[in-house]
């Protein structure tokens, strides 16, 4: 039996070794299919709204689709911002489709309103009437609201789409870092 260097038995066991744990270290951070399907739906949902409202863009179109502001511009108490809703409220028929949200959400910044998200809203009630579980939007659960609220009106459900604007906690999150009331004149 030929004997094999010590030197180099240590550098073959240090180089396997690496390499296992390469391997291993890549099989843990592997996605899962499950959470590649999730990617894919979040993906699919932030596209389709941005196909949708692009013409929002231009705030005078909103205006002429029928919204209009409410609320004023709406920031965290510690932390990020909404931004100003621009609610139509014939979209307020506990109907929920990904090409008309019932709000537009905007950033006001240097006298421009910039669309940064939607809002997709359903009255509690309204919605409770037909249906046993909140609303779904591509896969995505709409969060309950209830009332009292800061806004004063009824219990509702909720989906933000921060289709426009990145949100560095994730596309539905309510509040937004990345968003900010500062340029509000009336702030």
């Amino acid at each position: 039996m030929k004997k094999i260097p010590l030197v180099a038995s240590r550098t073959s066991f240090l180089l396997v070794a690496f390499l296992a744990l390469s391997s291993f270290g890549l099989a843990q951070h592997e996605t899962p299919s499950w959470a590649q399907d999730d990617r894919a739906n979040l993906a699919k949902l932030v596209q389709s709204v941005r196909k949708a409202t692009v013409q929002y863009q231009d705030i005078n179109k909103a205006i002429a689709a029928g919204y209009g502001p409410l609320f004023g511009c709406v920031s965290g108490t510690d932390h990020g911002a909404m931004g100003i809703h621009y609610v139509n409220p014939s979209l307020l028929n506990g109907t929920i489709d990904v090409t008309t949200p019932q709000a537009l959400i905007y950033e006001p910044s240097n006298g421009q309103m910039k669309l940064v998200g939607v809002e997709f809203i359903a009255d509690a009630a309204t919605w409770l009437k037909t249906h046993s579980a909140p609303p779904v939007l591509e896969g995505q659960v709409f969060t309950f609201v209830d009332a009292p609220n800061r806004f004063t009106i009824p219990s509702f459900f909720e989906l933000h789409v921060w289709a426009w604007r990145d949100n560095p906690q994730g596309p539905f999150v309510d509040w937004n870092d990345h968003v900010s009331c500062a340029g509000d004149p009336g702030e």
